[in-house]
């Protein structure tokens, strides 16, 4: 394996707790705000940012965020939710 696909080894990972890790994934997949044009509308990342957020509120102990947000990764994944539009965009300048 390369360096970079590499898993710590196990031992290192008990320093944190389950539900640092599970933050830690969340971050690391939500889109930033620097690519959110780019990725607001990929299907795959946006479940992919759903499913680590209700794992995180799952830990949390709050099962119905957890359901809310397992919802919208099926909906990104099956087609039946998309993008809003970008609250500013198609207006002139100094129209808000």
């Amino acid at each position: 394996m390369s360096q970079s696909t590499q898993l710590p080894n196990t031992s290192q990972l008990q320093e944190f707790s389950t539900l640092e890790l599970a933050q830690a994934l969340m971050e690391r997949v939500s889109i930033s705000p620097d690519d959110w044009h780019r990725l607001k509308s990929n299907r795959i990342s946006r479940a992919r940012e759903q499913v680590a957020a209700a794992i995180v509120f799952l830990l949390k102990e709050q099962p119905q965020e957890a359901s809310d947000r397992l919802a919208q990764a099926v909906g990104w994944l099956d087609h039946s939710i998309s993008a809003p539009p970008c609250p500013t965009h198609g207006k002139g300048k100094g129209e808000f």
